[in-house]
């Protein structure tokens, strides 16, 4: 056998070794979502942080132990149409798509089940790759798990305080000092106006925009209490 066929032998084994495991890596989340039906999942932000040594506070909360105002008020704040789409909401996608003048402008359009996926299997940060992965894995996540048990994962894996506080029992305490169970209908939607970027907003200090935010949501929020059905029970 000469060199250059050992050499060819030996580049088609390692390129097939390398398909092989990015065949595992995208596999891997769809085999262990069902297992996430139970249990106390992590995120991969919380995952590095511990990994690089810095502080991860997060109190793993029930959504039984939840104060209903609360829920009501992250899915007005997040994801108005959970209970009514698989996944994806396809309609809040073609929204923004035709708002958008370009595709560089295309923002929004992420569901409470999207971020469940980014948080558990992916990265954070904008790319279409990561977006061309968390889609299916949503479409999945909402096909294996309940709505009630994707809720209580994201409340328990959203990151909500500048410091490391993860899980919405963390935050409520962080910000007001009291459980997620007791927060008042003002207090549940401050907290929900602060995910989209809890290194930046502050429920312990709320500017006049995040105030104005929070009130908006209370308003939204008695006005669609059916925004929450689908978790009051199992589906």
């Amino acid at each position: 056998m000469s060199r250059s066929t050992r050499h060819k032998g030996h580049g088609g084994r390692a390129l097939r070794a390398i398909l092989l495991l990015l065949l595992v890596l995208l596999a891997l989340p769809y085999l262990v979502t069902p297992f996430y039906a139970f249990g106390e999942p992590v995120s991969t932000v919380m995952l590095w942080r511990r990994l690089m040594g810095e502080p991860v506070e997060r109190i793993y909360t029930p959504l039984s132990r939840i104060a209903p105002r609360l829920i009501l008020s992250v899915i007005i704040a997040e994801d108005g149409r959970f209970c009514r789409h698989h996944g994806i909401d396809f309609t809040e996608i073609r929204d923004v798509v035709a708002e958008a003048d370009d595709l560089g402008e295309l923002r929004g359009g992420s569901t409470i089940t999207q971020q469940v996926a980014k948080n558990l299997f992916l990265w954070q940060g904008r790319s279409y790759l990561r977006k061309a992965l968390e889609m299916p894995l949503a479409l999945w996540i909402d096909l294996v798990l309940s709505k009630r048990r994707i809720l209580e994962i994201y409340l328990n894996i959203a990151e909500w305080g500048p410091n490391g506080q993860f899980g919405v029992e963390a935050g409520a305490r962080y910000a007001f000092g009291r459980p997620a169970r007791d927060l008042s209908p003002y207090q549940a939607a401050l907290l929900a106006a602060v995910l989209p970027n809890p290194l930046h907003r502050d429920a312990r200090r709320p500017s006049l925009g995040l105030r104005r935010l929070a009130l908006l949501y209370v308003g939204r929020a008695a006005r669609a209490p059916e925004a929450a059905s689908c978790v009051r029970t199992m589906r």
